[in-house]
């Protein structure tokens, strides 16, 4: 019996210097209890919260998607109308009717291009506010601009 003991003390000494990964005795382990407890505590929120942040981001990429079309429908309503006022009414239309559920404030309509003659081209910035991180409390304004050019069609409307 007594080689039993002094071979199961040898056994014990060696596990207390086990190696990383092994779980050893119960009695070494059961100092380790409500230890995943408090890690998940710890780490839901941060979790949650990136996961917050991808789909704000999210967010801003699809503003910049929804604005950059805006941009192109508003070049190209343009493009088509008979004369400068007009094109751009159409435009602002065009541009207020992409952005209308993306942006937070007004959408902006500017014409950049010069003259308004067969052969030119119509060229309008289009920009606003999008929500992006509002939805997470973060208040950041964030104004998205885009930029398009349409060729002046030359069969415009006439009336």
């Amino acid at each position: 019996m007594n080689r039993v003991t002094s071979a199961l003390e040898r056994v014990r000494a060696r596990t207390r210097g086990r190696a990383v990964g092994d779980r050893g005795t119960a009695a070494d382990v059961a100092g380790d209890g409500g230890l995943s407890t408090v890690e998940m505590v710890v780490l839901a929120p941060v979790m949650v919260l990136f996961v917050l942040v991808l789909v704000g981001f999210g967010q801003l990429v699809e503003g910049r998607g929804a604005v950059d079309g805006a941009a192109r429908d508003a070049a190209r309503a343009g493009s088509i109308q008979k004369d400068r006022g007009l094109a751009m009414t159409e435009a602002r239309k065009a541009a207020e009717a992409d952005l209308s559920d993306v942006c937070a404030g007004p959408v902006t309509v500017a014409k950049t291009s010069e003259g308004f003659e067969p052969g030119g081209f119509f060229t309008v910035e289009v920009s606003c506010e999008v929500r992006g991180l509002g939805m997470l409390g973060l208040n950041i304004p964030t104004t998205l601009t885009g930029r398009s050019a349409s060729p002046l069609d030359p069969f415009r409307r006439a009336a």
